[in-house]
């Protein structure tokens, strides 16, 4: 099916680890179906591209779910900048790790919607978005 007869919109997941990605996307696409089209990146930069070239007509990013340990750009430093750029975007950051204050600035500077615990119940996970997406 062509994605332009079909829009959708995109959750885009952001973390360095391919299996944490591929984890996330099978809990995203059993809790949320195939309302959303499931978009991943390894790395900040990589995300930010994706953001760059998507057809924000037909496939508007609605939310990015990132993980606050990376190399290169930690978590809160990467949402801050999405923000900057796409301040209609939901931001979820999901950590084993993350420290206090990053959360914080998080919050304050990125809007951030909520931080996920890493390892995450996918139920949890599933109502932080939702509850995020229908603000």
């Amino acid at each position: 099916m062509n994605k332009k007869n079909s829009p959708k919109p995109v959750i885009l997941c952001v973390d360095d680890e391919v299996n944490v990605l591929q984890s996330l996307r099978i809990a995203l696409r059993n809790g949320l179906g195939d309302t959303y089209f499931y978009e991943i990146a390894e790395s900040p930069d990589e995300a930010m591209e994706i953001l760059a070239d998507i057809d924000w007509e037909t496939m508007p990013v609605v939310a990015i779910i990132s993980d606050w340990l990376m190399p290169g750009m930690k978590g809160d430093e990467f949402l801050i900048a999405v923000h900057k750029k796409y301040p209609q975007i939901v931001k979820i950051m999901m950590t084993g790790q993350a420290d206090k204050s990053a959360i914080a600035r998080a919050k304050k500077y990125a809007n951030m919607h909520d931080c996920v615990s890493k390892p995450w119940s996918d139920r949890l996970l599933i109502e932080t978005i939702k509850s995020a997406l229908d603000q």
